[in-house]
């Protein structure tokens, strides 16, 4: 396919230098993305630049996933208001090394148009301060650097010479894989055009070599926030941060409005496929959220993981479920369940001797306020316990009730559910 309008069509083309498609078109080349190891995970947001990646492999071009070893030890200015906190180096490595593993699930690392994994580290490692003043700093002018928006939105609040070097870093990165790799070419979003543009200036003034930019629009929602993010925060790509559960509850909550735009920017579908599943549900928006939570969800995570959380949604939002069913859930899913509604800790002692079921409610676990309270909720049919209705105040929960030896699930009416965990 091709590129450039692969990104045109799909609206993930925000601005390039002149002449790119043109260096695109003539045959398979090779570009880059830079990734900073500021967390221990990669974020959904990070996903839109390694969906760049992908697109730009499966058109026959070559990528290199620049990991930032050494930009960030810096910290990159760009859309920041304020300086960064600096990480010691043993976080920073050890979480380069979390998101070099990521990477490897997206690209194809074998083959004609095998991707690379490069540590901008070792281009700076053995390098000296007067070396990097004359063989880099040397290379732009300080007015040049002033222009670019990421200087001149920080001068008011304050940019420190750390900070501001990052630009000649990141541009020095794009000239060392011009010069070992042969890469004429960097991406990234449009925050980072400046830095982008320095480094074809490095290339254009120290080698007198031709290089390209190309950038993606600053993904944002309908409502005008900030894409990646949900109430609670990021959403990861490590699921002991952010479980596949809410990675799947993060689209199917989406705005319908932001569908269209997530299915392009997110699927590996073609035009014609993307255009054809949203005239078969015009009327039905949920059912595309579903498709693209299905299919995020399981190139992310895993088919397991996908499946997984579908016997998560059916106990929490089947009221139909069976107790068999709830029985036969892993491990994994029912400590999915505990992190998704209200847990509480029982002692194991307790459950071997065997509890009442009004005491259990009302004095153990403080789920209903009064025994009194807890009788009349077994009477109107309202209490069940792993999806059985409880209907005796006489009823004793035991050992025998724990699912996987830990769990006991416990429902008061439609809406509020609990899972009592033996410790």
């Amino acid at each position: 396919m091709n590129f450039f309008e692969e990104l045109e069509w799909r609206g993930m083309l925000h601005d390039a230098t002149p002449g790119t498609q043109e260096a695109l078109e003539k045959g398979a080349i090779t570009a880059y993305i830079g990734f900073d190891p500021t967390a221990k995970s990669l974020t959904i947001g990070n996903y839109v630049q390694i969906m760049l990646l992908t697109l730009f492999q499966r058109s026959g071009h070559n990528p290199i996933v620049l990991m930032g070893g050494a930009t960030g030890r810096i910290g990159d200015p760009s859309g920041k208001d304020k300086e960064r906190q600096l990480k010691s180096f043993d976080e920073l490595d050890a979480n380069l090394a979390k998101q070099e593993e990521q990477m490897k699930k997206f690209l194809d690392f074998e083959g004609a148009h095998a991707a690379k994994i490069v540590n901008n580290h070792d281009f700076y490692k053995e390098m000296n301060v007067l070396d990097f003043l004359r063989n880099v700093g040397k290379t732009l002018t300080v007015n040049y650097m002033m222009s670019k928006d990421s200087v001149k939105n920080r001068l008011e609040s304050g940019l420190s010479f750390t900070e501001f070097s990052y630009q000649l870093l990141q541009a020095y990165d794009f000239q060392v894989l011009y010069e070992q790799f042969g890469c004429t070419m960097q991406m990234g979003g449009s925050d980072q055009w400046g830095n982008i543009t320095s480094g074809t200036e490095f290339i254009r003034r120290n080698t007198d070599g031709k290089a390209y930019a190309a950038t993606t629009p600053l993904l944002t929602k309908s409502d005008g926030k900030k894409f990646g993010k949900s109430e609670e925060g990021n959403i990861w790509m490590d699921p002991d941060m952010t479980s596949p559960y809410k990675f799947y509850q993060f689209w199917i909550n989406a705005d319908d409005a932001d569908i269209p735009k997530f299915t392009r920017y997110f699927t590996l579908h073609t035009k014609e496929e993307i255009e054809s599943r949203e005239a078969e549900y015009a009327d039905d928006p949920r059912m595309l959220k579903k498709l693209l939570a299905e299919e995020l969800t399981k190139r992310v995570h895993s088919t397991k993981a996908y499946e997984s959380v579908q016997q998560v949604s059916e106990i929490l939002f089947n009221k139909k479920a069976s107790n068999e069913y709830l029985k036969g859930l892993s491990v994994e899913a029912l400590e999915t369940i505990s992190t998704e509604i209200v847990s509480i800790e029982l002692s194991l002692a307790d459950l071997q001797d065997g509890i009442n079921i009004v005491d259990l409610l009302s004095e153990k676990s403080d789920i209903l306020s009064s025994k009194g309270e807890t009788k009349r909720a077994i009477k109107n049919n309202a209490i069940s316990v792993n999806k059985i209705k409880v209907s005796s105040d006489e009823l004793i929960v035991n050992a025998d009730h724990l699912i996987k030896d830990k769990y006991v699930m416990i429902e008061n009416g439609k809406k509020n559910q609990y899972m009592l965990i033996s410790k």
